[in-house]
Order: structure tokens, then C-alpha cells, then sequence
């Protein structure tokens, strides 16, 4: 069994230290890390130690990890092929854009939209894991994928990050 930890749209310029906590709290479990781009600064990976890394990078990622990170990737977990990329343009048919990118991916996973999915479109999973970030003081709360890849398939969850004390 693999348990990957997907998330999106961090949208910090630095390793906070509450990020670091949340991230190794929320993952412990996860032996793969996928960020879906909007990164922004590609230092936040470093939070990840000691976990496999796929990440893309997004519209609002500085010029490092614009040039460091692919635009879109795919990659092989568990004999399962899952398309990765931030995003861009309207959401109305993002997914539709993303399903032409990998239209042979077992998963797509995908951001920007800051709207957390996860549904199936025939046998393609399909996940937004929304904004890592919460969306304002009285907005939604941030927000991550748990990814499950068995011998049996992939199932995925997506999570509310627990307020902090």
C-alpha cells in the first residue's frame, strides 16, 4: 500500500513554521508528497523530508520554481498512472482541459481552482485537493487529499486542515 498526500495552492514565500507542523502532521502517514503547483517558493519542499516529491509548478510560483519545476508531469505510482498539473483559466471546464492533457492517466490530479473534488469521470480519478491555505478569517478552511494506492485501486478522501490551538 502507498499513501500519498496531495495538496495545492500554498501560496507561501517561505517555510513558516506552522506550515512545517501542519504538513508533518497532516502527511505522517504518507510515504509520497504531490503538490499540485501555486507553490510558490520552491523552499516549502523542503518541509518534506524523508517523503518521494512530484510536484508542478503554478501561475503564481516565482521565476526559481517556474524554471525548476514542470508545468505537468506524469508519473508512475503502484503500476497506476497519475497526471499532474496546477491549472489554468476558467474553472467551468478545467477538468475537461486536464482529462486532454493525460487522457490515459489512472488519476489526474490538478489545483488552482481552490475548490477541493474528488470524483471519478468513467475510471479516472479525478482530485483538487484545494487550497492548502485557508480562504480568509471567516472563509473556508484549507484544505488536502489523501491518496490510497492498493493492489485493488486507488481511493482518495479530501480533508479539512484541523484548526490550530
Amino acid at each position: 500500500m502507498i499513501r500519498v498526500g496531495i495538496l495545492s495552492d500554498t501560496h507561501l514565500d517561505n517555510c513558516k513554521p506552522a506550515f512545517v507542523k501542519t504538513v508533518q502532521n497532516v502527511f505522517s502517514e504518507c510515504q509520497v508528497i504531490i503538490h499540485a503547483g501555486d507553490i510558490t517558493d520552491i523552499s516549502l519542499l523542503d518541509s518534506f523530508v524523508g517523503k518521494d516529491i512530484y510536484a508542478v509548478h503554478g501561475n503564481m510560483c516565482n521565476h526559481k520554481t517556474c524554471t525548476t519545476l514542470p508545468e505537468k508531469r506524469l508519473v508512475s505510482l503502484g503500476g497506476y498512472a497519475i497526471g499532474i498539473c496546477h491549472g489554468a483559466g476558467p474553472r467551468h471546464n478545467i477538468e475537461d482541459r486536464m482529462y486532454d492533457l493525460f487522457p490515459l492517466a489512472d488519476c489526474i490530479v490538478y489545483g488552482h481552482t481552490h475548490q477541493p473534488v474528488c470524483h471519478r469521470i468513467g475510471k479516472t480519478l479525478i482530485i483538487n485537493p484545494g487550497s492548502f491555505q485557508a480562504t480568509g478569517r471567516y472563509g473556508a478552511p484549507g484544505t488536502y487529499a489523501l491518496l490510497t494506492i492498493t493492489a485493488d485501486g486507488l481511493n482518495a478522501t479530501l480533508h479539512e486542515i484541523p484548526a490550530q490551538p
